[in-house]
């Protein structure tokens, strides 16, 4: 990816701030009628415990998913525009989606929900991203509303990829406690001394009430139970938001790809009845719910309703996508 010349770049306004960093809407004043504008502009705070690492790995997915050669990138992810570093600060630029998130675009509905026409099509483009993030040997593990970006085209696109994991396909004879990226992998990334004069609202009070996308559940583990699967290797790191995290991850039994598929069960759910299945009145509540209890459907039931109740499976290895991926619910 390009170096970012700080000369060129004017930062117009501040676009979100979640657990990582902050996100603004930058424009590039170059006379280079290529120079991409305007883009959003993510940045980390390396102080911040374990920022530097998961701001490290989230570039080198971006830069995974932005082939150099002439193969079009994927329409439904985002690609690395560019990058920027100070001892103190990383940054890297994404296409700006003006159509804010999927979550902001279901509260401007009536009654808070999409039409099934409305979460089919959405559907369609968030099962093609996930199935190319897997076809890489990306597990996403962070798929909800505000993660989902629209385009000015009206097309989604994936977003934060902070929280995923690289997880290949072969044989293994140990449990992954976690994957790390190794620092060494990441690509170079171009210092420049300047960034703070540039973006100093970074620390800015008035900013605080940004809008903030719910934090990631990091807790502990009900249980640390080695997984007794063999056909690939998988994580036993627990992240994830909690309303979204698989029965697997809960346990604490490890856990691979299907984690993506049990999410995409539950951002159908929440768009089709503008609330989540398993929400309870505390975090023991709702990790009890995800254990035990079963989506309760209102109304009459619909493919999408047998749809979401596949994909909720209690047992990955029975869950809708496991063997097959895409392909299975495709069909």
């Amino acid at each position: 990816a390009p170096e970012l010349d700080l000369d060129h770049l004017k930062a117009i306004k501040i676009l979100g701030k979640g657990a990582l960093g902050s996100v603004f809407l930058v424009h590039h004043a170059s006379t280079d009628p290529i120079a991409p504008s305007p883009f959003a502009l993510k940045v980390v705070q390396r102080s911040k415990p374990d920022s530097d690492r998961r701001a490290r790995w989230e570039i080198e997915v971006l830069s995974r998913l932005s082939p150099s050669n002439p193969t079009p990138h994927h329409p439904f992810l985002p690609r690395l525009l560019g990058l920027l570093q100070t001892p103190d600060l990383i940054a890297w630029a994404v296409p700006y989606c003006p159509g804010s998130d999927l979550h902001a675009l279901r509260y401007r509905q009536h009654d808070r929900v999409f039409s099934a026409p409305v979460i089919q099509f959405y559907l369609a483009e968030i099962i093609c991203a996930l199935d190319h993030l897997h076809s890489l040997g990306i597990v996403y593990r962070d798929l909800k509303p505000e993660n989902i970006l629209i385009q000015h085209s009206g097309h989604v696109t994936l977003t934060d990829f902070d929280l995923s994991r690289n997880l290949k396909k072969k044989q293994l004879s140990e449990t992954v406690a976690d994957l790390k990226m190794d620092p060494n992998s990441s690509p170079a990334i171009p210092v420049r001394r300047n960034f703070i004069r540039w973006v100093p609202v970074v620390a800015d009070n008035k900013y605080r009430k940004a809008y903030k996308k719910p934090k990631p559940a990091r807790v502990s583990p009900v249980s640390r139970r080695k997984p007794s699967f063999s056909n690939g290797e998988r994580s036993n790191s627990f992240v994830g938001t909690e309303e979204y995290v698989s029965p697997e991850v809960v346990r604490g039994d490890g856990h691979e790809f299907a984690v993506d598929w049990w999410a995409l069960g539950i951002l159908t759910y929440e768009m089709l009845y503008g609330t989540t299945p398993f929400k309870g009145k505390s975090r023991k509540e709702t990790f009890r719910n995800v254990l035990y209890k079963e989506p309760e459907f209102i109304g009459q039931r619909s493919d999408l309703t047998d749809l979401i109740q596949r994909l909720l499976h209690k047992d990955s290895r029975k869950r809708l996508g496991y063997h097959r991926g895409a392909c299975e619910i495709k069909e």
